[in-house]
């Protein structure tokens, strides 16, 4: 009997709660050999859903955080000294159509400009890979498969992902859980109980619904699954939602002391 028929889970894929049609969505971009964008705020799942996806379709997952100094040559691979030869040392990408694996760009618009150039060849019928470096030409065989993110809260005129890059990617937006969803979610992350789960998940949404006021992002469904981590460990609330949902929102005291007086309403 197989798991899905005992309705047990398979503990060797990251737990992850579908909330609409994301999952069908992926797998039919994986055998159809389409690269996907995911958009969507930090902390609400984007890169727990891919590393789900890839143990789900039994694909090796190379998973890249782009930063600002992320070059192209980064994601390649470049020659190292190693015991006085020079060795070419493929990168993440590289390694993953070479594997047939899946490559994910996280926050993919901190990295430098050269980085999407370098990724245009594999987003359309060609999936290939130029390395200039070593003459090689790489094909990508029919598992690799191209993935990237990022935050439009954050996207900026400076930073922003252009068109002719945005329309090579099929694209899923991606939202913070529906309440009972998330409380079930921070429930299995946690260990907390889901019915003392359910009042952070409404504080979350409480100081969500401040983001553009005084805050730049509300409270992740990371943040909350920290606090009720702390709460089943024993920490008291008050300390662990100071700690988990509020100190990690803003350095301002005024604010803090206004999220801290919002938690003291929301949850009476």
């Amino acid at each position: 009997m197989s798991l899905a028929e005992t309705g047990m889970a398979d503990p060797a894929i990251p737990y992850y709660a579908p909330t609409g049609d994301e999952c069908a969505l992926f797998e039919h971009a994986y055998h159809h050999r389409l690269p996907l964008l995911l958009k969507g705020p930090t902390g609400c799942g984007k890169t727990r859903f891919v590393a789900h996806m890839a143990a789900r379709l039994g694909r090796p997952l190379f998973t890249v955080a782009c930063h600002d100094d992320l070059t192209a040559a980064d994601l390649t691979g470049r020659y190292l000294l190693q015991g006085g030869d020079t060795v070419w040392t493929d990168g993440p990408l590289t390694r993953a159509v070479r594997e047939g694996g899946i490559c994910y760009l996280d926050e993919v618009v901190e990295a430098r400009k050269d980085v999407t150039v370098v990724l245009h060849p594999l987003t359309d019928d060609r999936r290939v890979l130029p390395l200039e470096r070593t003459g090689e030409l790489l094909q990508a065989p029919p598992g690799f498969m191209l993935v990237i993110s990022y935050n439009p809260g954050y996207q900026t005129v400076l930073k922003g992902l252009k068109p002719s890059t945005r329309q090579r990617f099929i694209a899923l937006d991606f939202h913070f859980p529906p309440p009972e969803a998330e409380a079930t979610i921070v429930a299995e992350e946690s260990g907390l109980p889901r019915d003392r789960c359910v009042p952070l998940v409404r504080l979350a949404n409480a100081l969500r619904d401040l983001k553009g006021q005084d805050l730049e992002e509300g409270v992740s469904t990371r943040l909350l699954v920290y606090c009720a981590t702390l709460i089943a460990a024993g920490m008291k609330p008050d300390r662990a939602i100071r700690a988990a949902m509020i100190e990690p929102l803003t350095d301002e005291p005024d604010v803090r002391q206004a999220l801290l007086r919002v938690a003291e309403i929301t949850l009476g």
